[in-house]
């Protein structure tokens, strides 16, 4: 992409996300990401878990060639890589993925077998906060497919706001979306989704901490189930 980078500081960045949080909580997702490409340019990205691609396929509306960041940890299922080459194939955006700084095998060696199963926490932290922290050093705004009534850790997501953490502005363009608006969207567009999403998935992450829901569960109790852990640390 071939934009011009325009460089801001910390202070006129969180200014911009409080302001725009309240000025676009009733736009729609396409209007905020058409906000976001024109303020930020190539300073801007997607990221998606290739659960499906509805917000990368928003973004590629509103900035055609966007930079979409996937989250490569080395244990998803092979669906979720299958969707990642699908999106690139098929839509107008720059797949970018990310991949942790030592493979399965050396955190093995390092931290001994399925860390993931001892502590999910510092699994997640190794395999996916650091590859995103670093991956979006040179952008100052980033999308997520947030949205509020996943569950009661989003229900306050505002649609653009400050990631604190970051110090990057973080747009969520369908957080006031409900289930049947995302699959009204994916059903008029032809949106690619993640295969597992049709065999009981609800929410897909990586294969060792991610199970098929039951009747009656949220969207997201097969993460972690078992578990107090609900999120893996790259929204808060």
């Amino acid at each position: 992409m071939t934009t011009t980078r325009q460089e801001r500081g910390t202070e006129e960045l969180r200014e911009l996300a409080e302001r725009a949080g309240r000025e676009l909580e009733d736009a729609s997702a396409l209007e905020i990401l058409r906000w976001a490409a024109a303020t930020f340019k190539d300073r801007f990205c997607v990221t998606s878990s290739m659960e499906d691609a509805v917000v990368a396929h928003l973004a590629s509306r509103a900035m055609p060639g966007v930079d979409v960041v996937f989250l490569d940890t080395g244990y998803h299922f092979p669906e979720t890589i299958g969707t990642r080459d699908a999106v690139e194939a098929v839509m107008d955006v720059n797949v970018i993925t990310l991949t942790p700084r030592r493979s399965v095998a050396e955190q093995d060696a390092e931290y001994g077998p399925r860390l993931h199963d001892r502590d999910p926490d510092l699994c997640c932290k190794l395999r996916k906060v650091q590859p995103l922290e670093e991956g979006l050093a040179g952008y100052d705004a980033w999308a997520t497919g947030l949205r509020r009534e996943e569950s009661p850790t989003r229900a306050d997501t505002p649609v653009v706001g400050w990631d604190e953490g970051r110090r990057k502005v973080k747009v969520s363009p369908i957080a006031r979306w409900s289930q049947e608006d995302v699959e009204a969207y994916i059903a008029e567009h032809g949106v690619l989704t993640n295969p597992l999403l049709m065999d009981g998935y609800a929410s897909v992450g990586c294969a060792p901490c991610t199970r098929r829901v039951l009747a009656g569960e949220d969207a997201r109790a097969g993460r972690w189930a078992g578990r107090t852990k609900t999120e893996c640390g790259l929204h808060g």
